[in-house]
């Protein structure tokens, strides 16, 4: 079916257009074939992807097995969690101790000095240090996932042998993506680079943030805009490209090694300027204008490691809330016989059951390459930072008072496992990217059905008795669970009918404007999400019962999974019931009443963005007293 092209929508902005056409171009062309979850807007359940759960070599499992035990006595006898946190710095010693055991070169392939482990173990791996130590295992992910990664999925043969063994064993690596004025908005590169005369460089200049560990490591990868003329149309237009920049290079000035933090505080986050910086045209990553290429494919990765960090992390902390509840006593009971309490331990538990199976579910996708998982790594991010950060406020709670003290890790959890819903994407910004990525080809075979019905009669008919005479396209069927799992699979048969049939209905009622319905869109997104979780924790129990665990086991995870199904089931349904009953309708009134409120706030009293289009208002705005905040310098340091 031809697709309509987003220049000719009508009913929508020019910068709303803009923005789709901007995020049309950074995504790349669709995979040929629909992965899991957008194949659940159109009804569909490809239950070949899921099930069964993927699993990892018994040689690789063992071998990864082996260094979690050293892992393990090295976190609990050695590792200075409180130190790093309250000292806002990993000692020099953890890193070069990571990267002796191994830690550090996991993912890097064995001919290079690296372990040669896939995706799942090395999550696995990022989980337990998340349990112990958030600040480490950023540290490590952004070393790996966006750092060593970057060179063995785009590098050449040449830059794989100059740097893969010195980044498996020796120096730390950083991605140098985000700016003052780039955040989740990755196309929006200020950053400029251009070919020399004499072709032999690139030209750098521009400015990078938050760049983690880079003013510890010896190799960053920059994103940059550069010209490229477009073959088709021989006219110049701007792409973003990627360099290999080392911090020897004459016109890198790390002018900012670290800010002083809420959570992860042991990790640092560079501020860096590029001034005429001459890189090597070998430094040249993949090819010209196709950095986001990079950037993307680099942070489907990440994602997943963030999700592992807080899935330790909310392990940690359900565990010691659920040992405190049994021994905590008031009113002549243990906390644990009240009703509300064992509410938080049940959804603690079923949560923290639901991210472990997302989690590996999307590690196995990554590790077999299946080729639309986008929205999958993307769902596993938006999923374990919120449910994590829920996990650990339950656990906050329950320990109440001696929870927020700070010998207490629970505390340290709570700051820590804030920054996920902020971080590899903002959550709001995730959630119209699932939506709009995931519906994307049913919202164009419907706004062609639409404009031309008589040319799609058959479809037209189909969609017409569906919208208008609740018709549901039949609930698609799942044939390859465990006997007893029928009623639990039932249900996901019903919710992926559901969702597309929800779907179908938001784009009929609103068509284009579908598009800038944000808050439609998280709604329906957050209904794709549970479904997926819910996908993935049935998966998991499957395994468990194909796998014959004994009885105990099985009836634990049966009990854990039935629960976060009956949880899943009412987030779902209370997100379709909102498609109907919403308060949207006196937003934009509310909002815009806060707007003019604001407008009335003197600027001099309060924070602004440093770098704010807004003419007139850069730098009116109240500059924060750093008197008694900890500075940390500038410059490179070698660990």
């Amino acid at each position: 079916m031809a697709k309509t092209p987003f220049g000719q929508l009508k009913d929508i902005s020019e910068a709303d257009r803009e923005q789709i056409e901007a995020a049309q171009e950074m995504l790349g062309p669709e995979p040929e074939t629909m992965g899991f979850v957008k194949n659940l807007f159109w009804g569909h359940f490809r239950e070949e992807l899921l099930f069964p759960f993927p699993e990892v070599s018994l040689e690789e499992a063992s071998r990864c097995d082996q260094l979690l035990t050293e892992l393990d006595e090295y976190l609990r006898n050695e590792h200075p969690a409180i130190a790093i946190d309250q000292e806002q710095k990993i000692p020099a010693w953890v890193v070069k101790r990571l990267f002796n055991m191994g830690i550090m070169g996991m993912i890097v392939p064995k001919k290079y000095g690296g372990g040669g482990f896939g995706i799942t173990s090395y999550n696995r791996v990022l989980s337990r240090i998340g349990q112990r130590c958030g600040s480490t295992a950023v540290m490590v992910s952004a070393h790996q996932s966006i750092g060593c990664g970057a060179i063995i999925l785009f590098g050449t043969d040449a830059q794989k042998k100059r740097f893969l063994p010195a980044m498996a064993q020796d120096y730390l690596s950083a991605f140098c993506l985000s700016e003052p004025n780039v955040g989740s908005d990755a196309s929006g590169q200020e950053t400029r680079c251009k070919l020399s005369e004499d072709g032999q460089f690139y030209i750098l200049n521009g400015e990078k943030k938050w760049a983690s560990s880079a003013a510890l490591s010896g190799l960053f990868t920059v994103l940059a805009k550069q010209k490229i003329q477009d073959p088709r149309t021989g006219k110049e237009k701007d792409q973003v490209t990627a360099l290999i920049c080392t911090p020897d290079m004459a016109g890198i000035d790390i002018y900012s090694r670290n800010r002083s933090k809420c959570g992860i505080r042991g990790t640092w986050q560079a501020r860096i300027w590029f001034s005429d910086v001459k890189v090597p045209r070998e430094n040249l990553l993949h090819q010209e204008g196709k950095g986001l290429n990079v950037a993307l494919t680099c942070l489907d990765y990440g994602r997943c490691t963030l999700a592992a960090g807080m899935v330790g992390a909310a392990a940690t902390a359900y565990e010691q809330a659920v040992k405190w509840a049994q021994y905590r006593y008031q009113f002549g009971r243990p906390l644990a016989d009240f009703e509300q309490i064992q509410a938080k331990i049940a959804s603690m538990a079923a949560n923290c059951y639901a991210m472990e199976a997302m989690l590996y579910m999307t590690t196995g996708m990554l590790d077999r390459h299946d080729e639309d998982i986008m929205l999958e790594t993307g769902i596993c991010k938006v999923f374990c930072s919120e449910i994590g950060y829920r996990v650990v406020d339950d656990a906050l709670q329950i320990m109440g008072g001696e929870s927020y003290m700070t010998e207490n890790e629970v505390e340290r959890l709570w700051r820590d496992s804030r920054i996920n819903l902020i971080v590899e994407g903002a959550n709001e910004v995730m959630l119209s990217f699932i939506f709009g990525y995931g519906s994307k080809q049913l919202g164009e075979a419907l706004l062609n059905i639409a404009k031309n019905p008589m040319k799609h009669l058959g479809q037209a008919l189909r969609i017409s008795a569906e919208l208008f005479l609740g018709i549901k396209k039949q609930r698609p069927r799942i044939t390859r669970l465990h006997p007893s799992l029928a009623p639990l699979q039932g249900k996901l048969e019903n919710y992926t009918q559901q969702l597309s049939h929800e779907t179908k209905r938001m784009f009929h009622k609103h068509r284009e404007k579908l598009i800038t319905r944000q808050m439609l869109q998280a709604r329906l997104s957050w209904a794709a999400i549970w479904i997926h979780a819910m996908s993935c924790s049935l998966s998991y129990l499957d395994r468990a019962l194909r796998l014959e665990k004994k009885r105990e086991q099985i009836d634990s995870q049966t009990a854990l999974v039935e629960h976060f199904f009956n949880l899943a089931s009412r987030a779902i349904e209370q997100n379709f019931q909102a498609l109907k009953n919403n308060a949207d309708d006196t937003l934009p009134a509310a909002a815009k009443a806060a707007l003019r409120y604001a407008h009335q706030l003197p600027n001099a009293h309060y924070v602004l963005p440093e770098k704010t289009p807004i003419k007139g208002a850069r730098g009116t705005g109240r500059q924060p007293d750093q008197t008694h905040i900890q500075q940390f310098g500038s410059g490179w340091l070698t660990l």
